[in-house]
């Protein structure tokens, strides 16, 4: 333990209101909180007074900045707060060329009235009865000689049925918080912060989990001064604190569980050692892979195959995350560790998840591994060719049964598959290595349904690799994959050139697409146009491909054999769209987002994605790595008319850049931590305060907080308020699994 652990960890829980003592009191127990608002409470997710604590405000209006009416002059823009004294609606008449339904209020200060109008937003007259006390915001313009607002954004502060809450006089010098509301709920912000200033009031001061002297070493509020700053801010300057301290707690909870996780598979593992040399000193089934590509490893791919070695070599089973940008030879990488495996007896898993990504996946394995042979005492010459198999839902019953057959007895040596690799019916002899690629679509229970494959009739546990083709910005890695080893592939291979991207934004400028694609079909090679995603099943998106197939056909593309692919299709039709395209019988393949990962087509040198704007950032870097690797120049025209600030972000960034890094920081910027967290995001356990971009020095705190803690304490036994925490935000089988005996 380390001296700062040891000052910090004093016996017995620290004094003060435990989270999980609000978590068993029922928002029934505030004043006013009878079955209406309780249901109402209910439609935000609020059933205790910890929901209630943890339902931050979503902004905040500074009172020190709020004009009153008299001092409100044309062309401001002001806050304004006043009770509203009269208001009329006024539908909008019938007829061509009619004039926008309108809410007509006057709204009163203790200094005089202000008109407020709101153009086709009836439902302000239901939000805004007379008597209401309400924020408004926005700016004050002259119509025929009186000054009014038009379409402010307003809140609510004191509902017109309501007998507490703030006064107009009461605007000075205060900062007000906006609560996240629901129209369902009938609650006002105001309504919602009074009850939070009651819990916070009976509640008093909190235990804390973090010992003040770490809270001092990180510049951090304690958690009672945190909930004031929050919820009640005497100035608009204590929120920042605030809000990190309690983003801190909500990182530190998902770090402490990760370590405790990592730490409690390495106590129940059973580890493989494998062996990484021959004992004659010749060359290993590894060697001889690595001396049969007919390309050269980069060295960043050396490297990681050196990690991924050591990892297998050691007690201890891998667990390790293989992150790469498209292009960069992640799959050389997994075989090479699969070959270690078989070199020493063993099997291989490889689970895709999709037939589309399985089916590439086993034509490259097929490819790269073509001459290897592995020993075979009862073959003729002793050996026999290593073999590869392809298990997905639609392989042929005999063929599959022959596949189980040779994964029970040892004599498949890699298998590769979907989620047909978890079904009871496929039983391994001796699996070694499990790689799971684009891990995102997986969670934790495929990986342990895999590693209980292993297992099977006692068995020791296979190594792991899981792979990313769509790159995470480290901090987010950390948070989501904080239980694995990183590595990353951040080279490309020689001779692969940047694929030049254009945003095309008119019928105009998207001719010159079509150009290309035309010029390099006369030169012999193949272009992607990318179907836009369409709203509604797999069925619709199909027929819209469908359709655009033929419109191109009989149209731009006229001429050119164009092919179609797309999740609906026959298993056969499918494979004949691939294999035409592939070897040329096809100039243009029409698809859907299904060749979004994996698809390896060397001589595709073009790639249209039409209505660009509909699809995120990951995905088009994803579509875009489809093309350009052949060495050859390769283009990627992005067709989008939208104008949109967030279209013109993601897209520019597009046509800037091919670093999936940089990309997917802006991704994170644009669209939040929800898409990257994903699964990893269950009920109270969600971040709803932590901002992965602007507090990566919290991710790093938090993840050193933890592997102190649990290094020194690996039981939580001097931390008993952190272990309580802990079982309270993670959901019941994980909370079984960390804190077993």
């Amino acid at each position: 333990m380390t001296p700062q652990a040891r000052a910090d960890s004093a016996p017995g829980p620290p004094a003060g209101r435990r989270l999980a003592q609000l978590a068993g009191l029922e928002v029934t127990v505030l004043r006013g909180v009878g079955p209406a608002v309780a249901a109402d409470l209910a439609e935000l997710g609020i059933t205790s007074v910890l929901d209630l604590l943890a339902h931050y405000p979503r902004r905040y209006v500074d009172g020190t900045r709020m004009v009153t009416v008299d001092r409100v002059a044309g062309g401001d823009k002001v806050s304004v707060l006043a009770e509203v004294a009269s208001l009329r609606s006024v539908p909008a008449p019938r007829g061509r060329g009619r004039a926008p339904s309108r809410v007509e209020l006057e709204v009163a200060d203790a200094t005089g009235r202000l008109r407020v109008v709101f153009f086709n937003q009836t439902w302000r007259a239901r939000q805004l009865p007379t008597g209401t006390l309400v924020l408004l915001f926005g700016s004050v313009s002259d119509y025929r000689g009186r000054l009014q607002m038009v379409n402010p954004t307003a809140e609510v502060l004191r509902g017109a049925d309501e007998d507490d809450g703030p006064a107009e006089g009461d605007a000075s010098g205060r900062v007000y918080p906006v609560y996240p509301l629901t129209e369902r709920a009938g609650l006002t912000s105001a309504r919602v912060g009074r009850l939070v200033g009651e819990a916070l009031d009976r509640a008093g001061p909190f235990a804390d989990p973090v010992p003040a002297g770490t809270l001092d070493r990180l510049g951090l509020l304690d958690r009672t001064a945190a909930l004031a700053g929050i919820h009640r801010p005497v100035t608009p300057e204590e929120v920042e604190p605030a809000r990190r301290r309690l983003a801190f707690d909500e990182l530190f909870r998902l770090q402490l569980a990760l370590v405790l996780r990592r730490r409690r598979l390495r106590e129940d593992a059973r580890g493989i050692r494998h062996a990484t040399a021959r004992a004659d000193g010749g060359p290993t089934l590894l060697d001889r892979f690595v001396a049969g590509l007919p390309f050269v490893l980069t060295g960043a791919q050396r490297r990681a195959v050196d990690t991924l070695v050591e990892d297998l070599a050691g007690p201890l089973p891998m667990h390790r995350l293989l992150q790469g940008d498209v292009g960069a030879g992640k799959t050389v990488v997994a075989l090479a560790a699969l070959l270690v495996a078989v070199d020493g007896g063993r099997q291989g898993a490889f689970m895709a998840p999709t037939e589309v990504l399985a089916d590439q996946h086993a034509a490259a394995v097929r490819r790269l591994v073509e001459g290897l042979t592995v020993p075979a005492p009862g073959a003729p010459a002793g050996e026999r060719p290593l073999r590869v198999g392809l298990l997905t839902g639609r392989t042929p019953v005999a063929e599959r049964a022959d596949l189980l057959a040779g994964a029970a007895d040892g004599s498949v040596d890699l298998l590769i598959g979907t989620h047909a690799l978890l079904t009871d019916e496929v039983a391994f002899g001796s699996l070694g290595v499990v790689v799971i690629d684009e891990q995102h679509r997986f969670g934790v229970e495929q990986r342990a349904a895999l590693r209980e494959k292993g297992r099977g009739g006692g068995g020791r546990d296979p190594d792991l690799l899981v792979m990313t083709a769509t790159p995470i910005p480290r901090t987010a890695a950390m948070v989501v994959f904080g239980d694995l080893d990183m590595t990353v592939v951040d080279e490309l291979p020689p001779g692969r050139r940047p694929v030049t991207t254009s945003w095309l934004r008119t019928p105009l400028e998207a001719a010159e697409a079509w150009a290309r694609v035309r010029e390099e079909a006369a030169a012999g090679r193949r272009s992607f146009v990318v179907c836009p995603l369409v709203e509604g099943s797999d069925r619709v998106e199909a027929a819209s491909a469908t359709a655009e197939a033929e419109r191109l056909a009989a149209g731009e593309l006229a001429g050119l054999r164009v092919g179609l692919l797309h999740g609906q299709l026959r298993p056969a039709d499918k494979e004949a769209a691939m294999e035409g395209f592939r070897t040329g019988a096809l100039d243009v393949l029409v698809a859907t987002t299904v060749i979004e990962v994996g698809v390896d087509v060397p001589d595709a040198s073009v790639i249209v994605v039409e209505d660009a704007d509909r699809f995120g950032i990951a995905q088009l870097h994803q579509l875009r790595g489809r093309v350009g690797r052949s060495g050859e120049p390769a283009w990627c025209y992005l067709l989008s008319e939208a104008d949109t600030p967030e279209a013109a972000t993601r897209l520019g960034a597009l046509e800037r850049t091919t670093d999936g890094f940089v990309l997917a920081d802006v991704d994170l910027d644009l669209r939040g931590e929800g898409t990257i967290l994903g699964a990893r995001q269950k009920g109270r356990s969600d971040l709803r305060l932590a901002r992965l971009l602007d507090d990566r020095d919290l991710v790093v705190d938090a993840r050193a907080l933890a592997d102190e803690l649990v290094g020194a304490d690996p039981r939580l036994e001097a931390h008993r308020l952190l272990a309580e925490e802990l079982r309270l935000f993670v959901d019941e089988d994980e909370a079984g699994f960390l804190f077993k005996s």
